[in-house]
């Protein structure tokens, strides 16, 4: 055979070898699904940090209106340690999994009303490395930290749009909940300042929205004594106990405060029962199909089928057992105050949308408010409930930042629990319209 012969069958090889490889992240059937998937979805890969030693896994969704117009998402789970896994099947994705026990065979996934996908496209990231398929090749490589999240999930996003130029000119936001809360200030001003830098394309970043984020330590944990004294969950007696002795402090409460250390004793009894991230729940045995926290073990269920692996083109050996959050994955963190982040931001006149369920203890409302308050910017809007079909869904005030804060009324500490409500807050604000 000719050399020239061998170096053709070479190159047509590489090209169908690239062809699908390019191909075989479309995935449009799934196990537990019936029938082809009702949507487009890709999963794949992107390499980023010294060497592309941290390979990024992630679920992209299109949007099943206009995705060549409509905005793209990026969305960050909490924990850290959090799969976006988590966000997509049971908080604003097109699938969720139907609860029922669990009888061996693979958990049954079901289509939803409510998926941001209806607007949106949605990257759902698994970040930081570690967190659900999410891998490093580097086992010696340094501990992730918030900062160095930021940087790492920047650099997906460029490396994602290169990949997929066709997105560049959507308008682009970061979305996320909880811990992310902590890091995607960060990451939009990261993205902001790489706008700046010469001869790289432009995203076309609006803003972000964030769910029940995690914004300060010490503010947000101890804002649990108010909100629990405001839904009557202790006395007031406690209340004020602890106003006098703690000086408001529910957690780095001086050692040699016994007093204060006693009382915080009794605050921790009076809630116990309750399931924090929901106060109307209560706490149970996650693995009694009649407790809320169950349908969370059918996502590890799912994610550990090796077919299932299979089918999201899971790269065989990186992954020992899959956790929905795994609170083990290493992180510095290094941010212990998003605020001067939204500042920074807020500055630059960038949209957001802050919004919290009005029944999560975790990181209550009232501790979201007092960080908005001490940006300082002035009101546009005064405080109002927003409404579906004539009932009070929540409530809401905008500033002159662009930023708008809004309550699901009866929510908790994801759009989970509230998910219809979460959607339509979201469709009006993501398309300029009112709450």
């Amino acid at each position: 055979m000719s050399s020239w012969i061998f170096k053709l069958l070479l190159t047509q090889l590489f090209l169908v070898l690239i062809q699908h490889a390019d191909s075989s992240s479309i995935i449009r059937y799934l196990p537990g699904f019936e029938g082809p998937l009702p949507f487009e979805l890709e999963t794949g890969y992107i390499g980023v940090g010294e060497a592309e030693e941290d390979q990024m896994f992630y679920y992209f969704i299109k949007s099943e209106r206009n995705p060549k117009e409509d905005p793209l998402l990026v969305w960050l789970t909490g924990g850290p340690g959090c799969s976006s896994f988590s966000g997509l099947v049971y908080e604003n994705g097109p699938l969720a999994f139907k609860v029922e026990p669990y009888n061996g065979s693979i958990p049954s996934l079901v289509s939803t009303t409510y998926s941001w996908t209806k607007v949106a496209n949605i990257i759902y990231l698994d970040q930081p490395v570690g967190t659900g398929f999410s891998y490093s090749r580097n086992p010696l490589a340094d501990i992730p930290s918030d900062t160095g999240s930021a940087k790492r999930v920047h650099e997906f996003v460029r490396k994602w749009l290169d990949k997929h130029p066709e997105y560049f000119s959507n308008p682009f936001y970061v979305t996320g909940n909880s811990y992310s809360g902590k890091v995607i200030p960060s990451i939009v001003q990261e993205i902001s300042n790489g706008n700046y830098i010469c001869c790289k394309p432009q995203i076309n970043l609006q803003g972000y929205v964030l769910g029940n984020p995690l914004t300060d330590y010490d503010l947000d944990f101890n804002s649990r004594i108010q909100f629990a004294h405001g839904m009557a969950l202790i006395s007031d007696e406690l209340n004020e106990s602890m106003k006098r002795s703690c000086k408001g402090k529910l957690f780095n409460v001086d050692p040699l405060n016994t007093e204060c250390l006693r009382l915080v004793e009794d605050f921790k009894k009076c809630v116990s029962r309750i399931y924090e991230e929901l106060i109307l729940e209560s706490n149970c045995d996650s693995t009694s199909p009649n407790c809320y926290t169950y349908r969370y073990l059918l996502s590890e269920y799912w994610a550990n089928n090796e077919s299932v692996r299979r089918a999201l083109k899971v790269v065989k050996g990186t992954k020992g057992k899959w956790e929905r959050c795994d609170y083990n994955v290493r992180c510095n963190k290094d941010i212990i105050s998003s605020i001067p982040y939204h500042m920074n931001i807020s500055i630059k006149g960038y949209r957001s949308l802050i919004l919290s369920g009005d029944h999560d203890m975790t990181i209550p409302f009232v501790s979201t408010q007092d960080w908005i308050r001490s940006l300082n910017y002035s009101i546009i809007e005064k405080w109002r409930p927003w409404m579906i079909n004539n009932q009070v869904a929540g409530y809401t005030k905008t500033y002159a930042n662009r930023m708008t804060f809004a309550t699901v009324k009866g929510g908790g500490h994801t759009l989970e629990y509230k998910p219809e409500e979460s959607s339509i807050m979201f469709k009006r604000w993501i398309s300029g319209q009112p709450l």
